[in-house]
């Protein structure tokens, strides 16, 4: 934005004004790509400026950033006046080694980024958007989508750029995604958007797809688009890996009702379809919150027993059964497993093997292997719960 003004004229208040009307107080947070270059004469500029240096925690003296803004210490208490007012907790101390710094307030406050800065981010938002993190996946992604949306070419370009020269040690399971195409369904289900693309169903059989987005879900291991296929005119969940040349067509859709009431439920039924399921009842020695915190969500809400001390842990699961015991010894507690018979006796042979493994007697050559050593999928799913999986 543009503004020509005299700088301790009209210019005063422009920044109070441009940030009211851009910036609710409450809800939405701003981000706000900072360019390098001297514009102390410049009202908000100089806010702007100011702010920044703010925004690194430590004590700044008045003179310290009069010399950097290039004013006097009275127009930095004038600014630091006007920070305040539009809601910047900033706190001040008194005495020789007195200063300003930024404290934490109510709410989150707008920031303000450098080019560095704003490239560190989306860097490291990039990085991690092709890894279907749980708890915090669908947040990363709506965050990226943001900051690629008000990042100038030139440091989009070097965003690119370092990602691909760029490898990560670690190797986690599942397939990458581009984050590229998950910021573009992110962008497409926060604004209600018809989303076409090209997809790739588990036989090989590639197709066109026109839906209204409804929403990106991660299982841990990959993630997966709901949506409302118009050619299909049904409900219909897509694995994004296979989904290619995602655009978004700039039509605007409203939204319809899902069956199930929430995507996350409606995947897991859509697996369960595809796959034997099977229930389960366990015993658990140790309170429902810990662990609720311990298990991924798909697999419920651990009920309370024994006042609260304890609890009991019953799903609907489409795990191998190998897989489901080696999962419940991780839960870091004693747990009894009372039903089905078939994880029973899984965990009795899992206990038998684990104790020979520590040297508690036994034949290691009757270590036989009965998992699953192609296990790749989500909650036992490895297939397409997209073409197939209408309501029934």
């Amino acid at each position: 934005m543009e503004l020509d003004m005299e700088p301790d004229g009209e210019l005063e208040g422009a920044l109070e004004d441009m940030i009211r009307r851009y910036v609710p107080t409450r809800t939405v947070h701003v981000l706000v790509v900072r360019h390098s270059r001297s514009m102390t004469t410049d009202t908000p500029a100089r806010i702007l400026t100011l702010l920044s240096l703010l925004q690194t925690p430590r004590e700044w003296p008045g003179g310290e950033l009069a010399e950097r803004l290039g004013v006097s210490r009275r127009t930095v208490r004038r600014d630091i006046d006007r920070l305040r007012e539009l809601g910047y907790p900033v706190r001040a101390t008194l005495g020789s080694e007195g200063g300003y710094r930024l404290v934490a307030g109510k709410a989150m406050p707008p920031l303000v980024l450098d080019d560095e800065e704003a490239v560190a981010i989306a860097v490291g938002l990039r990085a991690g958007a092709g890894q279907a993190v749980e708890g915090v996946a669908e947040a990363s992604v709506r965050a990226l989508a943001k900051l690629e949306q008000v990042l100038p070419s030139r440091l989009r370009h070097r965003v690119v750029t370092l990602q691909a020269a760029t490898t990560p040690l670690t190797s986690r399971e599942g397939p990458n995604i581009a984050p590229e195409t998950l910021t573009v369904m992110a962008s497409t289900v926060a604004g209600r958007e018809r989303l076409r693309f090209a997809y790739r169903a588990a036989d090989g059989t590639g197709s066109r797809r026109l839906t209204e987005p409804y929403r990106l879900v991660s299982t841990g291991q990959r993630w997966y688009l709901v949506a409302y296929d118009l050619d299909r005119d049904d409900w219909r969940t897509f694995r994004v890996d296979r989904v290619t040349e995602p655009l978004a067509t700039g039509a605007r859709f409203a939204p319809r009702e899902l069956p199930s009431g929430s995507a996350a439920e409606y995947l897991r039924r859509s697996m369960q379809r595809h796959v034997d399921s099977y229930e389960i009842d366990v015993a658990v020695a140790a309170p429902p919150q810990a662990v609720a915190a311990r298990i991924p969500a798909w697999m419920g809400t651990p009920e309370p027993a024994d006042g609260g001390t304890t609890c009991v842990l019953r799903a609907t699961v489409t795990d191998p059964v190998e897989w489901m015991a080696v999962r419940l010894t991780m839960l870091g507690a004693e747990f009894r497993v009372r039903e089905p018979a078939r994880l029973v006796e899984c965990v009795r042979e899992l206990g038998a093997r684990l104790g020979r493994a520590a040297g508690d007697g036994g034949d290691p050559e009757d270590c036989g292997d009965t998992g699953d050593a192609g296990y790749t999928g989500d909650a036992g799913y490895t297939g397409d719960a997209g073409d197939e999986s209408g309501p029934r």
